[in-house]
C-alpha cells in the first residue's frame, strides 16, 4: 500500500515521528517529506534512511509549525515540486510537566501553539489538496493522556484531548472526499520528551519502534476497511 506514495511527517527529527519515518522507509514508501525545527537532526535521519533504503527519496523541510506563513509558503512549494502527498502524519508536539497552579504561561502557549494550532495549520493546507485529488490519509498522533487526564500535565492533556475531537470531526467531514482521518493513541513512549517528565518514571514505556510498527499495522487495517 506504500509503493508509489508520498508521506509527510511532522516532528520527524526524534521520537515517534523519527521511528515512523524509518518504518515507512522499510515498508517501501516512495517519498518522505520530513518536517521538524531541527535541521541537522533531519539531515542525519535522511542519511540514515538513504543508507537503509536507497530507493526512498527523502526531502527535509526544517520548519516551525507555529509560523503559519512559513508553513504555507514552504508546503505549497513542496506539494508543487514533490506532490501529491498521500499520507500526512501529525506527530510534532511538546510537553511540559508542571503543577497547574505553578504553570508558566509561555510554556502553556507553546504547547497550544504547536500541538494544536501547528497541527491545524498544516492539516488545513494538506487536506484541501487531498480533497481535490480525492485521495489521502491523515493521522493525528494523540496520546493516552488524550483519554485520561494526567496530574501535572493539564495543558498537554488538554491538547491531546482536543486532537481526538479534531480527528473525529474531520473523519466525517472528509470521508465523502475519500480522505481518511484517524488518530494514533500510544501509551507512554520512551522518547526524549518523556525522559524529562518526573511523575511517570515507574511506568514501563513502549519504544518508538513499537509505536511505529503498530502505526503501520493500523494503517493497513484502515485501508482495507475504507
Amino acid at each position: 500500500m506504500f509503493q508509489r506514495k508520498t508521506a509527510l511527517i511532522t516532528g520527524a527529527s526524534r521520537g515517534i515521528g523519527r521511528a515512523i519515518a524509518l518504518e515507512l522507509a522499510q515498508c517501501g514508501i516512495n517519498r518522505l517529506l520530513l518536517v521538524a525545527r531541527n535541521a541537522s537532526a533531519l539531515a542525519e535521519l535522511a542519511t540514515e534512511i538513504e543508507k537503509l533504503q536507497s530507493q526512498v527519496k527523502v526531502i527535509t523541510l526544517p520548519l516551525d509549525l507555529t509560523q503559519a506563513v512559513a508553513v504555507n509558503v514552504t508546503l505549497t512549494k513542496a506539494w508543487r515540486e514533490y506532490g501529491p502527498i498521500h499520507l500526512l502524519v501529525n506527530c510534532a508536539g511538546v510537553a511540559y510537566q508542571s503543577s497547574f497552579l505553578d504553570s508558566k504561561l509561555p510554556q502553556v502557549y507553546e504547547e497550544f501553539s504547536l500541538n494544536l494550532m501547528g497541527t491545524f495549520t498544516i492539516t488545513r493546507l494538506i487536506a484541501r489538496r487531498m480533497t481535490s485529488q480525492r485521495e489521502g490519509t491523515i493521522v493525528n498522533v494523540s496520546s493516552l493522556m488524550g483519554k485520561v487526564g494526567a496530574p501535572t500535565m493539564s495543558t498537554y492533556s488538554a491538547t491531546k484531548f482536543a486532537l481526538l475531537g479534531f480527528t473525529q470531526a474531520l473523519r466525517g467531514e472528509l470521508a465523502p472526499y475519500n480522505v481518511r482521518v484517524v488518530a494514533l493513541v500510544p501509551s507512554l513512549t520512551d522518547t526524549d520528551m518523556v525522559r524529562r517528565l518526573q511523575l511517570f518514571r515507574w511506568i514501563v514505556p513502549m519504544t518508538p519502534q513499537e509505536v511505529a510498527q503498530a502505526f503501520v499495522r493500523g494503517l493497513q487495517k484502515v485501508s482495507r476497511k475504507f
